[in-house]
């Protein structure tokens, strides 16, 4: 029986660089943003599980005796969600076939998690869960994964398969390395309910945290990477990401010898800032961000030529420019977000004009930080205010 109060929080993600030339072999790096997803975790009733989503307006219970049966209709078939045993839990929880709302896929994904990880590892628990997340849903920053990730560290610790690494007295603890491996994996299932056929990128930076390069599947964490501070700004402009992949093939194939120099120029943006971003903790020089910054100002230029810009990213470069910020689009492209570096010397005034012309464009505007810890591990009392009044209200 689960007998602790205990809080799990994740975080979103960005792409600093290779968006789109990505998909083509080239070098992407993703870093972690420091928006959070947050589970809270306590003893249920017993013979009860329950889980709120209020960002998405879920609450649903179930007895433990009901979701064992189901657990026998669908363990030991495969590794991964199948076809089959996705439909034997639409069944059970009333999920229409083919609903893809953001509800249905999340109450898919945790009854999928909390079964095959019970099914492996112990019985399935009695406790209640709550997750709310700072993150914007279908932004493109990495928000199901986050919540994936806070949801398989939550029931691999309470069915006894990673440790409880907090100590009385402590606010936050983190797994050991073999530990994480583990919640990147079940949290990549998780994914797969939600996606299908997701690249894992977004689950490993919320596992890992801090900065990751990305090439032809193999994931790699950076060593040492410097925590960034950053504006985050939603357009609001909606777009589809498998519209813009493929004008941007669409691109090459039409004018390969001009397209492929900017994929390789894109490719040589990412490398080169790896090397920045791995020698600034040792020798954290002012000189870095002004590199960093043209950085931005090259590659928004290059996604602009792959034909994924939009005008309302073109509005957001020219608002933080007329503030001596630099600015590039991050992820899809087409509307979604943009990214704005914050040297250490920007003064808090400039910030805050910049915020306000953006907030007048119609946009949201965060400022937070990249390079933000993995997945981790929280006592209740020391969340913030804000996050503590959002998982009472559930």
């Amino acid at each position: 029986m689960w007998a602790r109060e205990l809080a799990v929080s994740a975080p979103g993600k960005v792409i600093l660089h290779g968006e789109h030339a990505v998909v083509l072999g080239k070098v992407a790096l993703a870093v972690a943003l420091d928006l959070r997803t947050f589970l809270r975790l306590r003893p249920g009733a017993e013979g009860r599980l329950s889980v709120c989503l209020p960002g998405v307006g879920v609450r649903r219970s179930w007895d433990t005796p009901g979701l064992r049966a189901l657990r026998g209709r669908i363990a030991g078939k495969s590794k991964s969600p199948s076809v089959e045993q996705l439909d034997a839990l639409r069944e059970f929880a009333g999920i229409a076939a083919g609903a893809s709302a953001p509800e249905s896929l999340a109450t898919l994904a945790f009854l999928y998690m909390c079964l095959a990880i019970s099914a492996k590892y112990g019985d399935v628990p009695s406790v209640d869960i709550v997750v709310w997340s700072e993150l914007p849903t279908g932004a493109g920053l990495g928000s199901s994964a986050a919540y994936a990730v806070c949801l398989a560290a939550a029931l691999l610790m309470v069915c006894g398969a990673i440790s409880c690494p907090l100590q009385e007295g402590e606010s936050t603890a983190r797994w050991t390395e073999e530990e994480l491996t583990l919640i990147n994996s079940w949290a990549f299932q998780g994914e797969r309910v939600i996606h299908g056929n997701p690249s894992g990128v977004d689950n490993a930076v919320g596992t890992w945290g801090g900065a990751l390069r990305y090439q032809a599947g193999k994931i790699t964490p950076l060593k040492r990477v410097p925590t960034l501070r950053i504006l985050l700004t939603n357009t609001k402009v909606p777009r589809s990401t498998k519209v813009l992949v493929a004008g941007v093939k669409e691109k090459i194939l039409k004018f390969p010898a001009i397209m492929n120099p900017v994929l390789d120029s894109i490719d040589a943006i990412s490398q080169e800032c790896q090397s920045v971003l791995e020698a600034m903790p040792a020798n954290p020089s002012p000189e870095h961000y002004p590199v960093l910054e043209e950085f931005f100002d090259i590659n928004q230029h290059h996604l602009n030529v792959l034909g994924v810009g939009h005008p309302s990213l073109d509005r957001l470069c020219q608002v933080t420019a007329s503030h001596s910020l630099h600015s590039k689009l991050t992820g899809a492209g087409g509307g979604g977000c943009g990214i704005t570096l914050l040297p250490p010397d920007t003064s808090p005034l400039a910030v805050e004009a910049a915020k306000q012309d953006l907030c007048a464009c119609g946009f949201e505007c965060w400022e937070t930080k990249i390079g933000a810890p993995g997945v981790t591990l929280h006592c209740c009392s020391s969340l913030s205010a804000q996050v503590l009044h959002a998982l009472a209200r559930s």
